[in-house]
């Protein structure tokens, strides 16, 4: 049903700018791998200022025997409006906005099964913030978690609707607002059926996420050039590995999810291999593996039958860390650079511990600021911006700035003060074997030897000159 969604795109070319255009950043949580019946929507709407203006989330109406990789439980779903009881709120907070979503194929899902309730739409404008953050940022790959990573943005649970949409929304803010991305040109805004108020909505709660190092390796895997069905099979796989470990129901919702898509276990097996493979280059890219990493390698592997690609994995035993990169700074620059770490395979740090190595700050932060004097307690390597790239050895250190080569003239005059300075010299002392006065002698050496000595200096100097510049 692409018809359902009219695709639109920014750019740092583009002629009007957004921070006057309403968005609405969309989630939605489906029975499928790729596609399947709608479990939760969540919708957040903005202003490309920063403005929040208005958000709705529920779980909806499904089958509660059936597994599903997002941890709705049956007792969520047991009092959950039908997708026909949200169109009311869901279309109030889309009317006159850019709908905004990760991956706009779950969009086009949502509006595909609304269709089917006989409710005709026309063509919605929307962005993919997928395809917008790889036209700005260089990233080892654009999972939603990732960008965010790049942007500093906080951690979220990727299996909830809500904080998904409110991480949308923030790195569309971020690529309006930091990295000036406008609009080609005005949007005109369909009508959209209005809706009286149907049943209440039924709202997961919103938990933390703790992300360790598992969280921060998967986001520094290389994306794969695999199909639709197979990378949207490794992304749920990833935000499940991600949280450290995988569960059995975890492992077989995946697993029933992809039979339904149609992939064939050799190929379930295949991207279990290459995921464990990458994770695994991931943890060696520095250097250094660390028990923990080791760990918990080791325990995803098990978990999806991919022991064979860390079979030979050790532990290194020579005492130096993991390079962790904090970066404080809300620029572009700074946005940059937390995405060139993550595709060199290195650590992104979000907060500063003992187990961060360089801290890194652009021209907003100031030198009062505490973190810059703590991290040198802790033994971090501190660095402005622009000193980031040859101190993490992603650029060659500048060479000295060359300085002009002498000229043949000034060797000349070196060379002829050296010749006049031994000629004084040998009538230095011809003239006192002839019995000439002391006071002649001394002044006549005192010529020679400056003679020789400056000639001798500026030959020399000229040499190392020519020496560096060359």
């Amino acid at each position: 049903m692409a018809d359902l969604i009219e695709r639109l795109s920014l750019s740092s070319s583009g002629r009007v700018s957004a921070q006057g255009t309403e968005f609405t950043a969309l989630d939605v949580k489906t029975t499928g791998l790729h596609r399947g019946r709608v479990l939760e929507v969540a919708a957040i709407r903005f202003r490309g200022d920063g403005t929040f203006l208005g958000e709705f989330a529920t779980v909806v109406a499904a089958d509660a025997n059936r597994r599903n990789p997002h941890r709705i439980t049956a007792a969520e779903l047991a009092d959950a409006p039908a997708l026909g009881d949200i169109l009311s709120p869901l279309f109030e907070l889309c009317r006159g906005a850019i709908v905004v979503a990760h991956d706009l194929s779950s969009v086009e899902g949502l509006l595909a099964e609304i269709s089917q309730l006989g409710v005709r739409l026309p063509p919605l404008p929307a962005i993919s913030l997928k395809d917008t953050a790889q036209a700005a940022l260089p990233l080892p790959n654009y999972r939603l978690a990732t960008i965010a990573r790049a942007f500093g943005l906080e951690d979220f649970p990727g299996y909830l609707a809500e904080p998904v949409a409110r991480a949308c929304a923030h790195a569309m803010l971020a690529l309006v607002r930091t990295h000036g991305l406008r609009q080609p040109q005005p949007v005109r805004f369909p009508d959209l059926p209005r809706y009286a108020s149907g049943a209440a909505p039924v709202r997961r709660a919103v938990t933390g996420a703790e992300k360790g190092w598992m969280a921060e390796a998967v986001d520094r895997v290389s994306a794969g050039d695999d199909g639709p069905v197979a990378q949207a099979y490794l992304d749920l796989l990833a935000e499940a590995v991600g949280d450290h470990f995988l569960t059995e129901e975890e492992v077989w919702a995946l697993a029933d999810l992809a039979a339904e898509a149609g992939m064939t276990e050799s190929e379930v097996q295949r991207v279990h291999a290459g995921l464990v493979a990458e994770l695994r280059r991931v943890a060696e890219a520095d250097g250094v593996v660390t028990s923990a990493e080791y760990r918990e390698l080791r325990q995803v592997a098990d978990a999806l039958g991919a022991l064979d690609a860390v079979v030979d994995l050790k532990v290194t035993t020579n005492g130096n860390k993991p390079t962790r990169v904090l970066v404080l700074g809300t620029t572009a620059d700074a946005d940059q650079l937390r995405a060139r770490v993550l595709s060199e395979g290195f650590q992104l740090a979000k907060n500063l511990t003992g187990s961060v190595t360089h801290l890194v700050y652009d021209s907003g932060v100031r030198e009062s600021e505490p973190r810059l004097a703590r991290a040198l307690e802790l033994g971090a390597q501190v660095a402005r911006l622009d000193e980031a790239a040859v101190l993490l050895g992603f650029a060659p250190a500048p060479r000295p700035r060359h300085q002009k080569a002498p000229s043949s003239r000034d060797r000349l005059l070196g060379q002829v003060l050296m010749g006049i300075g031994v000629i004084l010299m040998v009538i230095t002392v011809t003239a006192m074997f002839d019995g000439a006065g002391l006071g002649l002698g001394i002044v006549l050496a005192g010529f020679a030897v400056g003679a020789l000595v400056g000639g001798w200096y500026l030959d020399e100097t000229k040499r190392a000159t020519a020496g560096s510049a060359g």
